[in-house]
């Protein structure tokens, strides 16, 4: 057989807690951002529920490594947390993070990021969304305790995110403002008052897109087109270096 090199698909990692996690259902919005990419790039999901920025930290250098070549061609990273952190902390310590150190837990993962080669503009931010207290208090009742999230509380983690997020140089997706603006009736954007909706998918999508395109705009379709393939000599068109 013909030596050939070896095509080594970009990558964007979706790192994040179960927002993050669940994005690969149907109409999920990591779906559709992996399939916007088909054939440019591989979309992996580091979705983990129920961990917060204190966790990620942690364990974000087993996903990541300047060692590996792979991890050399990742075209941009999400860091989606802050649903689990601004937990009360009276009501849920085991995921709290009081709001200065997930500042600093959110700078510590961009520079690491920025140590394994990832450059802050290829790094979004994405802040926690709104919370539906009434609807999310449903929620904590069949699971045997109080309402553990205020809405108030997502925002003041909101706010330091973009503000992380900017003192890095990274892009930031702020969903709790977003989804809230002019008045707008943001329930609609979640199933249970802190996961999203199917609609609340389709706005991550929608407004992630819109900041993920610029940066992945020049990347090339992978191996060529079908019809473009030599029929006689599909190995001078299949092997060849892109």
């Amino acid at each position: 057989m013909s030596k050939f090199t070896s095509v080594i698909w970009p990558k964007v990692i979706l790192f994040g807690d179960s927002i993050t996690q669940y994005s690969f259902q149907v109409n999920g919005w990591g779906a559709e951002i992996a399939n916007k990419l088909a054939r440019k790039c591989d979309v992996v999901n580091r979705g983990l529920s129920g961990y917060n920025s204190r966790w990620a930290k942690i364990i974000l250098p087993r996903f990541i490594s300047s060692q590996n070549s792979e991890d050399k061609k990742i075209a941009a990273v999400t860091v989606f947390f802050g649903a689990n952190d601004c937990s009360l902390e009276d009501k849920n310590p085991q995921q709290h993070v009081p709001l200065q150190e997930y500042s600093e837990n959110l700078k510590e993962i961009s520079r690491f990021l920025t140590s394994a080669g990832v450059s802050a503009d290829r790094v979004i931010f994405i802040t926690p969304p709104p919370v539906h207290e009434p609807a999310w208090e449903k929620e904590c009742i069949l699971k045997g305790c109080s309402l553990n999230r205020h809405n108030s509380v997502a925002g003041q983690y909101a706010q330091a995110c973009v503000q992380a997020a900017g003192q890095c140089g990274s892009d930031v997706l702020d969903l709790w403002t977003l989804m809230q603006k002019d008045g707008q009736d943001y329930t609609v954007y979640l199933s249970d008052g802190l996961h999203l909706s199917e609609k609340g998918n389709q706005f991550v999508a929608e407004h992630l897109w819109g900041l993920l395109e610029s940066r992945l705009s020049d990347l090339p379709f992978i191996l060529p087109y079908w019809g473009d393939v030599d029929p006689k000599s599909p190995e001078s068109s299949l092997l060849c270096d892109q």
